[in-house]
């Protein structure tokens, strides 16, 4: 698969600040060093921290009103010069100026982070219920204050928690920041043609969707022989993140990091486990669908490297510009607001597409400011590069619709993150389907099961090695050896003789940064949840259109407001029991 990069976009970054050396971006940096402080000195004079449980009296009410609102400001305000800055040095991870700025901001993050704790264990020891009958601010935070109420039990003490901030710098983002800046940087030689060559990874890994078998083998070759050159350090830096988070969760009173998670998820354990239960009884059909793409193929059985192979050589190419305006046009098919969105998103340049050197793997959607959001991608000229711009502008039609809520507000767990990012993806397979031939629907039917193999096959596998490196990281590191025994195991588990056994990604968990974070374990079962969700409320949608979408919009600025199961209840969906999830997969 050739692909030409030179027209594909970069974003605008300008618009927020002119460069790093501008007085604009200096003074922001001073404002909120500033602004950090002086809420910092606010919280000091109302002894804003841990204490005993007292009366609920006037004075308490106006100091957390007072807070709460000063609070959000600078919330907003971070938020801004962090997304400016994370933007910069995801797609350069070479920058150095930006890496220093990002490094110094880090700082005043924690400090707020800290302020952020001192509040969560201050309104611990509050009367949550009487608070919200007698304030309208504390009424419009309410889910927020009374998930507040179950952390402050998780917290250490406050001397603890500050320092586990302060070291969180040097310790987990540390490690965090290794992945990415070593993975970003990674290229690797290749033999493309005849010709000896030197790709970035992630253009590598595109190669994974090649029509030609023996590119994409070399591809894959390749690139296990690029993580193994990285495997040591990558190694190292899984091994400090999982301890660090074994050690927090157990001093905060969590039995396991995925009790944690999964509170920090808005679900409980029953709706993970009958989510999970439904997931492995859909295997074996998923197991048929990959024997019959090898038989499709021309294979006794698909390797790791045939999973994303296009099952015709002449599948259809998707340029850029045509995937945008494709995009546009069945967006509006939902309504206008949808459309308008994604236009402004392409027309003020909010997208990144181009594989590049330095430039991170993978897509995501960050938002930026007000009803501003920016998306970052590795474009592929194929409808799986397409498909992903839909996804990824479904998250910022998420963020346009919590745009009017405050920061504490917009909080919304990985479960739900997912809800308006599928619905989009959906609508753009489904109109694709309706307008391609019938060689071309069977190839995008193909592309669609693709996807939900990736995310309800792999996803479990990838939460199977999650699991099985918390557990034995207790005891001890773990080599790069035993790292990979664990990857090769849970795809066994998973795929099971859907792939050639031996043909497998022993270094999936050095690909996906999503291992690495400190502050968001099991990044991996969302996935699972926000698809199965999604494509419920892509059913409900079809039954009754209007219906829907009167509810729908809201529902999406109210993520934040509510657990999963009580949002999902609004359009008579029960995440509680299997049949809500079997019946997604039946869908798929």
């Amino acid at each position: 698969m050739t692909q030409s990069t030179n027209t594909l976009p970069h974003w605008d970054m300008t618009v927020v600040y002119p460069g790093l050396d501008s007085p604009e971006f200096e003074q922001g940096v001073n404002t909120i060093t500033q602004d950090i402080g002086l809420l910092g000195d606010l919280f000091d004079t109302h002894g804003i921290a841990k204490r005993e449980p007292g009366p609920l009296d006037e004075e308490t009410v106006r100091t957390f009103e007072t807070v709460t609102s000063r609070y959000n400001e600078v919330l907003d305000e971070a938020h801004v010069l962090i997304a400016y800055l994370y933007c910069l040095v995801s797609t350069d991870s070479r920058d150095d100026a930006a890496q220093a700025r990002m490094s110094a901001l880090e700082n005043q993050s924690m400090r707020l982070s800290q302020l952020g704790t001192r509040f969560t264990a201050w309104l611990g020891a509050l009367d949550i219920d009487s608070l919200i009958e007698r304030s309208e601010i504390a009424r419009e935070h309410g889910y927020a204050l009374r998930r507040a109420k179950v952390e402050a039990e998780h917290l250490m003490s406050p001397d603890e928690e500050a320092l586990a901030a302060e070291l969180n710098l040097s310790g987990g983002t540390a490690w965090s920041k290794l992945h990415g800046n070593l993975t970003s940087q990674l290229s690797v030689p290749i033999d493309l043609n005849g010709e000896e060559r030197d790709l970035p990874m992630s253009m590598i890994r595109n190669l994974a969707l090649d029509p030609d078998r023996d590119t994409r083998r070399r591809a894959y070759e390749a690139e296990i022989a690029g993580w193994e050159r990285v495997a040591l350090p990558l190694a190292a830096a899984l091994n400090s993140i999982k301890g660090e988070v074994n050690t927090l969760s157990q001093r905060r009173g969590w039995d396991t990091p995925l009790d944690e998670a999964v509170f920090e998820n808005a679900i409980d354990r029953q709706t993970l486990e009958v989510m999970m239960e439904a997931a492995r009884e859909s295997f074996p059909d998923f197991r048929r669908y990959l024997r019959a793409k090898a038989r499709a193929l021309g294979l006794p059985a698909l390797a790791w490297y045939d999973l994303l192979a296009p099952i015709s050589k002449n599948a259809r190419t998707w340029e850029f510009e045509e995937g945008a305006s494709f995009i546009e046009r069945q967006f509006s098919t939902y309504s206008t607001k949808m459309s308008e969105y994604a236009a402004r998103a392409f027309r003020e340049r909010w997208v990144d597409a181009e594989p590049r050197s330095g430039k991170r793997d993978g897509a995501y959607c960050i938002m930026l400011r007000g009803e501003e959001s920016r998306i970052f991608a590795n474009f592929k000229p194929a409808f799986t590069g397409v498909s992903t711009l839909a996804h990824e502008l479904g998250h910022g039609y998420h963020n346009l619709n919590k745009a009017r809520r405050t920061p504490i507000q917009r909080s919304t767990p990985m479960t739900l993150a997912e809800t308006a990012s599928i619905f989009c993806e959906t609508i753009i397979q489904n109109a694709a389907l309706k307008e391609a031939s019938e060689a071309e629907q069977l190839a995008l039917l193909e592309t669609s099961l693709e996807g939900s193999c990736q995310v309800v096959v792999d996803i479990t596998s990838r939460f199977l090695f999650e699991t099985s490196v918390f557990e034995a990281r207790r005891e001890r590191e773990l080599s790069v050896d035993e790292l990979k025994g664990f990857m090769l195991d849970a795809q066994r588990e998973t795929y099971g003789d859907g792939l050639d056994q031996e043909v497998l990604h022993p270094y999936m968990w050095a690909v996906k940064g999503h291992y690495y974070s400190a502050g968001r374990s099991y990044y991996n079962y969302p996935y699972m949840f926000g698809l199965l969700f999604g494509l419920g409320l892509y059913a409900r949608y079809t039954q009754e259109p209007e219906g829907f979408k009167a509810g729908y919009d809201d529902l999406l600025s109210s993520t934040g407001l509510a657990d999963a199961a009580t949002l999902a209840s609004r359009f008579g969906i029960d995440i509680t029991t299997p049949e809500f999830w079997r019946s997604s997969l039946d869908v798929i």
